[in-house]
């Protein structure tokens, strides 16, 4: 997960990378001018300050589930708080709009890069302008006090702890979307966040791309549970302690050339309730939670985490400060975490590299676990009632279990008191598993406590272009899971530098998907990797 950084994934106006793309080959040279230049240094100039705020609230952000002390929640709402109105502030000054006019008087004078930025600063500006400064202060306040309130109600298992709380935070994110919805020209409420998440998506189209991945999953988990094969799954049980996991991370994250350790280390890895990543460029942080009896929940959880590092890190350092020097959006986002936990870190490949190694930190554990036995184990689809741990096959159903209820919220379909029960009864319908308590329910996941709505979706979306990017990966290197087999990750991680990474937030997703694989976005790649894998663990 991306924790609430206060670094903005700018989305861009609807239509400007068509632009950018389709320009005419050959057209006369329009000369700026010094006015239009100034302005646009001093965007610029703008725009670091907000991303430096910005990063500031990520770091207090990291402390506040790492560090700080539970006594100091109260103050850490108020500083939270106040930078985040100070963003607003800056974001919304008259002087970035007087800036932006003289820059779109000569539009055509920018090349792509700057018109890009100019293209995301404006929409920042239109959206942020719309928004007051007290529902701003008071979301960010209230970010921080629902958090702590959700992981006192999840610790007790009791939403009831928590749900006058959730209350509010619905009732302002309802307030930012209709205000949102009209500046967007936006469908629905919930489309209206949607796009701040995943620029240009509605949920009707999200409906759309999840009906057939659905689909296209139910087809194979009827195949998965018809085979007489059966994991041992007995196996991801074996107890590990801590200790020993911390170790295991480590060379997991060297492995895939996550720099936690060195002099010149921009990473950190630290423990908390929910992992999550936040950061840019020179300083990202992962987070993981340790169980002794179930390592390789933590094993994953810091391939998945160290994959978001990745990318915010590969981003062009020149665009550092820029609006474009952000990722591209959240789908993108997943795709490269769940590309690094799941395509590589599930791998065959990657396990029979690791696992001696691992044999070697800790025999004992892993005494008597032959390599076969474990990858089987580690894939094994086998339907959970925690997402974080869920099976590539049955996880997309999370997604859309929290998809649905996140619609019916903002559609006024359904109350706060209603959502344990209607949660637990898609759990029954859709995983066939019976959910026991809250903390295993409702209250499993952070991002509803920080008024992330919107973002569930960006997990089935990344696994989906996590497939794509898979597919045309492996025409352009077509070893790479003999190199992984050998502990060389170096190739894999500059393909997606060089494809994903390197573009910042110069398309939208689905622009960025069309420049990357040359096709719209499909589930089709997605479900021939999941149906090439599980065909060799069932023998179907």
């Amino acid at each position: 997960m991306l924790a609430n950084s206060g670094i903005p994934i700018h989305p861009a106006v609807p239509g400007i990378m068509a632009k950018v793309i389709s320009a005419p080959a050959i057209q006369l040279p329009i000369i700026m001018t010094n006015d239009a230049l100034e302005a646009y240094d001093s965007l610029m100039a703008r725009s670091k300050d907000i991303f430096v705020l910005g990063s500031s609230i990520s770091i207090l952000h990291w402390d506040m589930e790492t560090k700080m002390p539970p006594r100091g929640l109260g103050m850490r709402a108020e500083q939270l708080s106040a930078l985040e109105l100070l963003i607003h502030k800056k974001i919304t000054d008259p002087e970035i709009a007087r800036l932006l006019e003289v820059c779109e008087r000569e539009a055509g004078a920018f090349d792509p890069i700057k018109a890009r930025n100019l293209s995301l600063l404006r929409k920042s500006y239109n959206e942020s302008a719309r928004l007051p400064d007290a529902l701003v202060a008071e979301t960010a306040r209230h970010q921080t006090i629902c958090n702590g309130s959700w992981k006192k109600a999840k610790a007790a298992k009791d939403f009831k702890m928590f749900s006058d709380d959730l209350a509010k935070m619905i009732e302002l994110r309802k307030q930012a979307a209709a205000i949102l919805m009209e500046v967007k020209g936006s469908k629905t409420p919930y489309d209206a966040l949607l796009d701040q998440f995943e620029p240009n998506m509605t949920a009707e189209r999200i409906d759309a791309v999840f009906r057939e991945l659905r689909d296209g999953l139910i087809k194979l988990i009827d195949k998965v549970q018809s085979s007489p094969t059966k994991p041992d799954l007995s196996l991801l049980g074996r107890n590990i302690p801590v200790d020993v996991q911390r170790k295991i991370s480590t060379e997991a994250m060297s492995f895939i050339g996550y720099d936690t350790v060195s002099p010149e280390a921009g990473g950190r890895l630290d423990e908390t309730e929910h992992p999550f990543t936040t950061g840019s460029y020179d300083d990202v942080r992962i987070t993981t939670h340790y169980y002794e009896d179930r390592f390789f929940s933590s094993l994953f959880s810091v391939m998945h985490e160290g994959g978001h590092a990745l990318y915010d890190q590969g981003i062009p350092r020149e665009w550092m400060y820029q609006p474009i020097g952000t990722p591209c959006s959240y789908g993108i986002h997943e795709s490269q975490s769940r590309f690094v936990e799941n395509v590589v870190g599930r791998s065959p490949e990657f396990l029979n590299y690791a696992l001696p190694r691992f044999r070697k930190l800790y025999p004992k554990g892993f005494k008597g676990m032959k390599n076969k036995e474990i990858i089987a184990a580690a894939n094994a689809v086998n339907p959970s009632k925690i997402r974080v741990e869920a099976d590539e096959v049955t996880y997309a159903l999370h997604v859309i279990v929290r998809f649905e209820i996140e619609k019916d919220i903002f559609a006024g379909k359904v109350t706060v008191d209603e959502l344990p029960q209607l949660w637990n009864q898609k759990y029954s319908d859709y995983l066939g598993v019976r959910i026991e308590n809250d903390a295993e329910g409702v209250l499993q996941d952070t991002h509803w406590s920080g008024g992330a709505f919107g973002y569930f979706p960006s997990y089935a979306l990344g696994n989906i272009y996590s497939g794509m990017f898979l597919d045309k990966m492996q025409k352009d290197l077509p070893q790479w899971r003999k190199g992984v087999r050998n502990g060389d990750f170096a190739p894999v991680l500059q393909w997606l530098r060089s494809n994903v990474h390197s573009k910042g937030d110069l398309y939208d997703p689905a622009d960025l998907i069309r420049v990357v694989t040359g096709k719209e976005i499909t589930v089709t790649p997605f479900l021939r990797y999941l149906e090439r894998k599980m065909s060799k663990i069932y023998g179907f």
